[in-house]
């Protein structure tokens, strides 16, 4: 069922006036993603008349923008991304382990996107193999999904990473697994300790290479003096990481996937209410635990928000390591079920459905063909249309 309001209504309504006023603050990323929102699933982008083959109800469908940014255009993606999972599961504990920068660090990763969400992820991936790695820990090799998300409830800019763990590992020999305690997986505050050195040495690599750029109220970090003044108060406090308790089993870790891994930085259900000035929707305060909040917001506030989180085009916002890296994963994975003593994973099959609903259908039993009206029918497509096209005659429903 369509929300009853969408990002989509929000860019509509005030997206030309936020572009005509801050026109030198956009950048060519953001134009894009603004106009595929507004665009998505209208006219715009072509698509076709569909007819119930029983009771003849029509409908038009048209295109998504496949941004994915975009809150609509995630649900495919998202079934196919945890297909492709089930096969790496294995029959152990899960832990949820979130890294964060200080707010420092923040101000610098929002002017310098790429290359510190680079830095976040590597020094991410370092610190968990180094400490799991280590024989007063567990002495293992380990593997994890991260997953990097830039925003908080509020939609301020706020860059972590989610790290999805299984509770052990390879033993470095490798003849054997190695099994985490119950109920905990590694010390946060080890963890806190290395991932700030790492990050901040990375940092400077990236500075002293010339690879930082600033601006506007950070200027004045372009001299080196400055910018070792500007990071001795990161370098003095805990950085906050911490693990959550650890998932009840495999589907846990899928249902938790499923809400996390193609999730941007607000979804419609969110939306709460519009108007010529302001947008309100709903907010978690997690200082005050509770039931959610809303939070209104000035229009042209709230779309800036919203674009503080448009990704450069390319990087990529989940990434596997270790046990679970694109060259290793197929036969250290074998390795481990053969340790675990668990069945191998099934075989990966080559056909797969070439249009979309089907792919839908298969992937999460639910049809997109079945008619809306009827409920018995299914929906034939009996026109083509193109970019701004609409059809030769209206939509009809059934008397």
């Amino acid at each position: 069922m369509r929300p009853a309001l969408e990002l989509a209504d929000v860019l509509r309504r005030h997206g030309d006036a936020y572009r005509n006023l801050h026109a030198g603050a956009i950048s060519r990323e953001q134009r894009h993603v603004m106009r595929a929102i507004e665009q998505c699933r209208t006219s715009a982008l072509g698509g076709h008349l569909e007819r119930c083959d029983v009771c003849g109800h029509e409908r038009i469908a048209y295109n998504s923008c496949r941004n994915r940014h975009c809150p609509k255009c995630q649900s495919l993606a998202r079934a196919q991304w945890l297909e492709h999972r089930q096969a790496d599961l294995l029959p152990v504990p899960y832990f949820h382990v979130v890294f964060t920068v200080p707010d420092e660090i923040g101000v610098i990763a929002f002017q310098n996107k790429r290359a510190v969400y680079d830095i976040l992820f590597q020094a991410t991936a370092e610190t968990l193999q180094t400490i799991a790695a280590d024989h007063r820990h567990l002495g293992a090799i380990v593997g994890f999904i991260a997953i990097l998300h830039t925003w908080g409830q509020n939609l301020m800019h706020h860059p972590h990473l989610h790290c999805v763990v299984p509770g052990g590992g390879l033993a470095l020999d490798p003849a054997r697994w190695v099994a985490c305690r119950p109920g905990f997986f590694l010390p946060v505050r080890v963890l806190s300790r290395l991932f700030r050195r790492l990050f901040l040495e990375r940092l400077q690599v990236a500075y002293d290479a010339g690879a930082l750029r600033f601006f506007s109220s950070l200027a004045h970090l372009s001299d080196r003096s400055e910018f070792a003044r500007y990071l001795s108060h990161p370098r003095k406090i805990d950085w906050v990481v911490y693990a959550k308790e650890p998932f009840g089993g495999p589907q846990q870790v899928l249902d938790y996937l499923g809400r996390y891994t193609h999730r941007v930085a607000i979804s419609n259900n969110r939306l709460l209410d519009i108007d010529d000035e302001h947008i309100t929707f709903r907010w978690k305060d997690y200082r005050r635990p509770g039931k959610p909040r809303a939070l209104r917001l000035d229009a042209h506030e709230f779309i800036r928000r919203f674009l503080l989180h448009v990704l450069p085009r390319g990087l990529q916002r989940i990434r596997h390591y270790g046990l679970l890296s694109n060259r290793l994963r197929e036969s250290r994975l074998a390795e481990c079920r053969r340790l675990l003593h668990a069945p191998p994973s099934a075989p990966a099959t080559n056909e797969s459905p070439t249009d979309y609903r089907e792919r839908y259908e298969t992937l999460t039993s639910r049809s997109l063909y079945r008619c809306p009206m009827c409920a018995q029918g299914r929906m034939v497509c009996v026109e083509c249309l193109s970019a701004g096209a609409l059809p030769r005659a209206p939509p009809r429903s059934p008397a």
